[in-house]
């Protein structure tokens, strides 16, 4: 790996030499150097191209992991369905890992990944049992989700049956460690719903999950943040949810990924690649130890292997150009963290229990989420200095000090001016040269 500011690394390193798992060793290497590790979201079905796209990726101009992100089908447990699509070559958007035999998965992977190139599943599913054993089977041992991240955003499952299908997940890849191996699992909480979340409770919901992957078993975990609408904001989001995984996961080796922004993208190619670079500026700046880029593509289709390569030398280009920066002055982001986190702690000493509990009261309660377990209650806003802010807190138990823009009531051109306010904001320059010239 290049040298990089050794003050930078993001994870609490597991004490005594660190065990096999190679992606967990990867990061661990990288956390204590201080590298930021990019990655794209990358999927395919044809097992030749995935292996193309895994290749590429390994020969970025970058520090890289790689990933096989999984199909729609697969997702939702739709396995026949992924199983005809590949017997009849029909096209899928993303790899089907349970679906494929286990040889056309090992084939693809060898002598690409391994210990100076691991490589993550990614997939979105509520009921993770199928593709945590595929996985398991192709030789790979990291993945992640999360029993609310990877089931309020993404269909109707009732929130009990995906804490009960996580808990089952989360054992079957701390097994792992009885061979020596050490998984690691990646909470996607901090990217509810991709935008509009106001920040305290995407940190709260990526230490729940963290801890709920803590209480089954696992010892590598890493925590997520997805970029929203304010610079300023964000770094001290991502310092928050540093300081509570300190608190909260004393024991556990973790890390921060950063996600480049989840919401409407910029259509233009100048603002697309503008964005990420921003993403991977804060990532340094508050000591994440990776980010999951996305590409100038991302507004029109699935993006191709160069879009990913060329992302993800934009990042490692854009992350150079900074360094690591103390925490800015707070605005109370990491006290609505801290309440929200403790209340829910409160309610049972089984953390999946704790979390159904904690969604059925109202005290976790995503904005603009339909799933029939979230209250829905809450919504947001973005205030004239760009920052996301509470407009309605619900249930939600924090405290008097929260500012609540009461006044601001969304309305329907005001939401969908609120969907595009960033990609509004990147696409600006690209438009005022188009008029110039």
């Amino acid at each position: 790996m290049p040298p990089a500011d050794p003050a930078a690394g993001s994870a609490t390193p597991l004490t005594g030499p660190a065990p096999g798992g190679a992606f967990h060793r990867f990061m661990d290497e990288a956390a204590r150097s201080g590298t930021l590790v990019v990655q794209p979201r990358m999927g395919f079905a044809d097992p030749a191209r995935m292996r193309a796209g895994l290749l590429a990726t390994r020969g970025a101009a970058a520090t890289t992991v790689g990933t096989l992100t999984l199909d729609s089908f697969t997702r939702v447990g739709d396995y026949a369905a992924a199983s005809r699509a590949v017997a009849h070559g029909y096209p899928l958007n993303g790899y089907p890992l349970v679906s494929m035999p286990v040889a056309t998965t090992t084939g693809l992977l060898d002598r690409v990944s391994g210990e100076d190139f691991p490589v993550q599943v990614r997939h979105g599913s509520a009921q993770p049992g199928r593709i945590v054993e595929a996985l398991i089977d192709a030789g790979l041992d990291a993945t992640e989700g999360g029993p609310v991240s990877y089931c309020l955003p993404y269909g109707r499952t009732p929130l009990a049956t995906s804490v009960q299908a996580w808990r089952e997940a989360c054992r079957t890849l701390a097994a792992l460690r009885a061979s020596g191996v050490e998984p690691h699992l990646e909470s996607f909480g901090g990217c509810m719903l991709g935008q509009l979340c106001p920040p305290s409770l995407l940190i709260a919901l990526s230490v729940l999950e963290g801890m709920f992957f803590r209480q089954h078993g696992l010892r590598s975990v890493s925590l997520s943040y997805a970029q929203q609408t304010s610079a300023e904001q964000d770094e001290e989001a991502v310092h928050a949810l540093r300081a509570l995984a300190a608190d909260h996961l004393p024991d556990t080796s973790w890390h921060v990924v950063v996600y480049a922004y989840m919401g409407v993208y910029p259509e233009t190619r100048s603002g697309a690649l503008s964005l990420v670079s921003d993403a991977a500026r804060l990532a340094v700046r508050t000591g994440a130890a990776r980010l999951i880029v996305k590409t100038a593509a991302e507004a029109a289709r699935i993006p191709s292997i160069d879009e990913n390569v060329t992302a993800l030398e934009t990042a490692t280009s854009a992350a150079h150009s900074v360094r690591r920066t103390p925490p800015p002055p707070s605005t109370g982001i990491e006290q609505e963290a801290r309440a929200l986190v403790e209340a829910v702690l409160g309610l049972h000493t089984d953390l999946g229990q704790a979390l159904i509990r904690a969604f059925a009261r109202g005290y976790l309660d995503v904005p603009f989420c339909l799933h029939p377990d979230n209250a829905g209650r809450t919504r947001s806003v973005i205030t004239e200095q760009g920052r996301l802010e509470w407009s309605r807190t619900g249930s939600l138990p924090l405290g008097p000090t929260t500012t609540v823009h009461r006044s601001r009531r969304l309305t329907s051109s005001g939401l969908m001016g609120a969907l595009h306010h960033v990609k509004n904001r990147y696409d600006a320059p690209a438009a005022s040269l188009a008029r110039a010239s």
